[in-house]
């Protein structure tokens, strides 16, 4: 390990690594040293991360995933602990934002999504991958949320109710594994980012008004060459 190639020899998932925050997150892992194993559902998608990871000096393995499925979600944790028997650094980057709307007028099928991609999928990700974190020995537990999830608003119900119950999942989980195995979890809100689902909330937004993500994957790398307390909050912060 160097402090150019802090995350040397780790082994790390990245949900929702095919674009945006995740892809970002991904690739600034693979340059920090880390393997990185890349999951979304978008395959050719996945294929091009893989590849800017790979002419960038990194290593990456793509793993193809609908995390609404919960057997892939086993099938996935068998695979990685084939071939690797652990695992240092599972980052939750996946989310679904389902229209703002009224309380009164939430759909439901939309709102199911959400449920299912932001909470249900959270847990059986721990619950899949909880033994190969603690076999690490060091396992990092990285959950991006978001400011409606602490701070409700207008209209954003659907999303908001699903990152709030994701947050308590993910601090009663911090509790229980505090004092076994060595895992840690941290829950970073990363803020106003120049992402798709942004540009969904926000459509007359200037993107280049708010940071890129390649700002939130460098900050998230700084995090976890670090220690912290199990259970840490923080915000990315706008500027570098």
């Amino acid at each position: 390990m160097t402090d150019a190639r802090p995350l040397e020899g780790r082994i790390a998932l990245v949900t929702g690594a095919s674009k945006g925050i995740g892809a970002a997150t991904a690739q600034a892992l693979a340059a920090a040293g880390a393997h990185v194993i890349l999951t979304a559902r978008d395959v050719r998608a996945l294929e091009g991360v893989e590849d800017a990871v790979h002419d960038a000096g990194g290593s990456a393995t793509i793993a193809p995933i609908d995390l609404a499925e919960g057997d892939g979600i086993a099938r996935l944790a068998s695979a990685v602990a084939g071939r690797w028997n652990k695992l240092d650094i599972l980052v939750l980057s996946a989310a679904y934002l389902p229209n703002l709307t009224p309380v009164t007028q939430i759909d439901p099928k939309q709102f199911a999504t959400a449920v299912t991609t932001n909470l249900l999928s959270t847990q059986a990700l721990l619950a899949s991958f909880d033994p190969l974190l603690k076999r690490s020995g060091k396992g990092r537990v990285i959950a991006l949320t978001s400011s409606v999830g602490a701070q409700p608003r207008a209209f954003w119900a659907a999303y908001g109710s699903t990152k709030a119950a994701f947050e308590s999942l993910l601090d009663s989980y911090a509790a229980e594994v505090e004092k076994i195995g060595g895992v840690k979890v941290a829950i970073v809100d990363p803020g106003a980012t120049r992402t798709a689902m942004r540009a969904k909330a926000y459509p007359g937004e200037d993107p280049k008004t708010v940071k890129e993500p390649a700002m939130v994957g460098a900050h998230l790398v700084a995090l976890l060459a670090r220690d912290f307390e199990t259970g840490h909050r923080e915000r990315v912060p706008e500027t570098a």
